[in-house]
């Protein structure tokens, strides 16, 4: 592969753009069968918490019109069995590894920090969607002073390229994104899911045993443009853009919108190898276009 896809995010260098999306890929060992990791420009790891957990009961998955809901509750063996047994597999694979964090806690967002800052992982993603369980409840992501805390934590926990991750479920992510910035985040990611919920008309109950759940796939994909545009002409930080990317050429329109960096999440589900399509895609496009770096796309749009 030529250099023309190879990015620099965050001071972080990624040979192309593309990085599954966490929660999409777990640690990468199914999809191997089908081709080599180095194939990728990164992969952002199954949300990783302090201690093991067994998610949410099932049903936990649900269909939707251009798309899928899940509420699969951040299932994972822990951080200690990440970094013993998935992070020494990881680094053979000629790849960036991205952990992603989640925390019931400001002090466990940290506490988790600082045993993956020892790590050879490249870049820590934070997920601030998580309930806040000293606050009843809420996300974490959709308070600016929320988001802020998480960041200062983490911030103060390593010294690792930080990158947050927003949820759309919010007034204003731009506010949000300023609030994480201002706090010394490196980066931001987003869209996370929207919050969605279906009903089975047989029982009158939710399909999803937790009545609600995540809406991904190419149903949130014009919303997820529409927030990275808005994020990316707000802050200063790079931003890594997600939600809906199904094809180059949605990767494309999501780094025109201002994202350096684009995760691909719910389409692995239907084409394992949709990944790889899309990095085959880009380079096609450059090699069409006359471009010499991927990243001249970046903010391009031009709005009326």
């Amino acid at each position: 592969m030529s250099e023309r896809l190879a990015v620099n995010f965050a001071g972080v260098q990624f040979k192309n753009p593309i990085v599954p999306a966490s929660g999409a890929f777990g640690y990468g060992r199914e999809y191997e069968k089908f081709f080599p990791l180095s194939k990728l420009g990164g992969i952002s790891v199954k949300g990783t918490t302090l201690k093991p957990r067994n998610g949410n009961s099932a049903p936990r998955i649900a269909e939707t019109p251009s798309g899928m809901l899940n509420s699969v509750g951040l299932q994972n063996p822990g951080v200690e069995h990440f970094l013993n047994v998935e992070l020494p597999n990881l680094k053979t694979k000629d790849t960036v590894v991205i952990a992603n964090v989640a925390g019931a806690n400001v002090e466990e967002y940290g506490e988790i920090a600082a045993l993956i800052d020892k790590s050879d992982v490249d870049m820590i993603e934070v997920n601030i969607s998580c309930p806040n369980v000293k606050e009843g409840g809420v996300a974490f992501g959709v308070t600016c002073d929320g988001a802020a805390a998480v960041t200062r934590a983490v911030r103060r926990a390593t010294s690792k390229p930080v990158m947050m991750k927003l949820s759309p479920n919010v007034t204003s992510i731009v506010d949000i994104a300023k609030a994480v910035e201002a706090e010394g985040a490196d980066a931001v990611s987003l869209i996370n899911t929207l919050l969605g919920m279906r009903i089975d008309l047989k029982t009158r109950r939710p399909i999803l045993h937790n009545n609600v759940g995540g809406l991904s796939g190419p149903a949130v994909f014009p919303v997820a443009v529409r927030m990275v545009w808005q994020v990316a002409n707000a802050v200063k930080i790079p931003v890594c853009g997600m939600g809906g990317v199904s094809s180059w050429e949605d990767a494309a329109e999501m780094m025109m919108a201002g994202a350096s960096l684009v995760q691909v999440g719910a389409a692995l589900f239907a084409d394992p190898y949709a990944a790889v399509k899309i990095i085959d895609g880009l380079e096609n496009y450059c090699d069409e276009q006359k471009i010499s770096n991927i990243s001249e796309i970046v903010g391009t749009v031009k709005p009326w």
